[in-house]
């Protein structure tokens, strides 16, 4: 249980890696409070009742007080980020312990341990801006759209932003293979299946493989797994606390995962060929996706006939036009070849790419029309 007095102190800057301070003789508290640092990926320092370093209580981006030593630290300079732990929740002298400690928030262990995790983790992690999370899906079978997935990944990765590409669809062949990594370390799908809560955002980033200057979390070869929404929430909260880009390519099929997806997600691009069956087919998809997605826009895959454009083809499935992605020759040999899709800049694939993201991070996080 948790009990705001003043406001939260904001986040801190993206890259801020600083350690929170525990201050307490409970030596029972400070084995829960430790255990609680380790689940949040944080380092403490810890003051047994007395600041041994100089600058500690100004320095720390998080404070976590003892109620055991909350009247010794009462002559402090007041400052944000000070929480005041206790356990028992009759003691109504702990607020006024509260006030005199200058103390953002009361939390009462074991209730507010997820609480004070996340703030821990936070603190860890160095939250500033959120990732730009883009969803792409296709608009029919074959679209198109893990290819685009790919291709905006590796080209937001090629201008130097962090990104991170997420294989949402199971069904799908898998993004590792689109990439060339199929063989390279790291985690997918099944061990992140029964997760649960809070994921570190930098222990997730580590633990996946990095192919093309990116992080690629996608399907093993093994049978097929569940993910659950719980998991799915979780992964993706992760990825975008990390910042810089995250590209999620997503089922046509909208299940309990996908709408955990869909609802992470900043931006949706629906890739549809130029051909009247596969807008009718879109048409479908777009009306699912719009039910949980707001901002939804066609990429129209050419060639383009004069009776079937790309802003017809927008205008027929009521979606704003994010542009005509044209073809490109020689796709399948630059893949045979070692090169993933969007790889080459000057190619129609990675200049749409380059576009693309010129106008959707144009206010570094801003999405623009």
């Amino acid at each position: 249980m948790t009990a705001s007095i003043t406001p939260e102190r904001p986040s801190a800057t993206e890259g801020q890696r600083s350690r929170p301070l525990i201050v307490t003789e409970d030596e029972a508290l400070l084995d829960d409070l430790l255990r609680l640092c380790a689940a949040a990926g944080a380092e403490p320092e810890v003051a047994h009742g007395a600041l041994t370093r100089r600058g500690s209580w100004e320095a720390a981006p998080l404070i976590l007080v003892g109620d055991d030593s909350a009247a010794r630290l009462s002559d402090r300079a007041r400052r944000q980020g000070v929480l005041l732990i206790g356990r028992d929740l009759d003691d109504h002298g702990i607020w006024r312990r509260a006030v005199a400690l200058g103390a953002d928030n009361v939390a009462f262990l074991p209730d507010a341990e997820t609480w004070l995790v996340d703030r821990i983790a936070d603190v860890a992690e160095g939250v500033g801006r959120q990732a730009l999370t883009v969803g792409v899906i296709g608009g029919r079978g074959g679209a198109g759209a893990s290819t685009l997935a790919c291709a905006l990944a590796v080209t937001a990765a090629r201008s130097g932003r962090r990104t991170m590409l997420i294989d949402a669809d199971p069904l799908g062949g898998g993004l590792d293979v689109l990439l060339g990594g199929e063989g390279a370390q790291g985690l997918r799908w099944p061990a992140f299946a029964e997760s649960r809560g809070r994921v570190a955002g930098s222990a997730l980033e580590e633990s996946l493989p990095e192919l093309h200057a990116l992080r690629v979390l996608s399907w093993d070869r093994g049978d097929s797994v569940v993910i659950p929404p719980s998991a799915m929430r979780a992964v993706l909260a992760a990825a975008r606390r990390r910042g810089g880009v995250v590209v999620v390519d997503l089922p046509r099929r909208v299940d309990d995962a996908a709408a955990e997806a869909l609802s992470q997600i900043d931006l949706g691009l629906l890739v549809v060929p130029a051909e009247l069956r596969a807008v009718a087919a879109a048409h479908r998809v777009a009306s699912t996706v719009g039910m949980v997605l707001r901002d939804l826009r066609a990429v129209v895959r050419g060639p383009c006939g004069p009776e079937l454009g790309d802003e017809e083809i927008a205008e027929l499935l009521g979606l704003p036009l994010a542009g005509q992605l044209p073809p490109e020759p020689g796709l399948a040999d630059a893949f045979e070849g070692g090169e993933p899709p969007g790889g080459s800049p000057r190619g129609p694939l990675g200049q749409f790419c380059a576009e693309f993201w010129a106008r959707a991070l144009a206010d570094e996080g801003g999405v623009s029309a």
